[in-house]
């Protein structure tokens, strides 16, 4: 499949080995996986952070082999209030940090059309949530007001 604004085709990755149950060498149970997420993700961790953290210091491959439930699922048992999807929330960091540079460099002329297909892709992403119900409806992409709310 060819990327989104380049023609040019993706590169092929590996693949996980497809596992039903828990993996014979993690030796937490499901519960305490469950708690070093939630503490982790209260500690200010994004839930990839998470997942590396815990394939690193504890061994576990996947929380969903583990636990039976996705990390936003264990998140949202334990009542955490996640305010913004991670994905959407990185893409914004990306267009505040790229709107920084180009105030500095102001004759940037290709970062100034990465801007523009950057913050494209927040508007697709955003109406995706927002019909999915993760956003609420009268959300609306605004870098000043982002910018404050993200960095404090």
């Amino acid at each position: 499949m060819a990327r989104m604004h380049a023609r040019r085709r993706g590169k092929s990755g590996s693949k996980r080995v497809y596992r039903d149950k828990k993996p014979e060498w993690v030796d937490l149970s499901a519960e305490e996986v469950e708690k070093i997420v939630v503490d982790l993700y209260n500690d200010g961790y994004e839930p990839s952070m998470i997942g590396m953290i815990l394939r690193d210091r504890y061994g576990i491959p996947s929380v969903k082999q583990v636990t039976g439930k996705s990390m936003l699922k264990i998140l949202k048992d334990n009542n955490v209030e996640i305010r913004m999807p991670e994905d959407l929330k990185s893409l914004i960091l990306k267009a505040i940090n790229l709107r920084k540079h180009l105030e500095i460099h102001k004759k940037d002329k290709h970062n100034m059309r990465g801007l523009q297909l950057i913050e494209a892709k927040i508007r697709r992403l955003s109406d995706y949530y927002k019909s999915k119900g993760v956003l609420p409806s009268d959300w609306k992409y605004d870098p000043a007001r982002l910018e404050v709310e993200l960095f404090r």
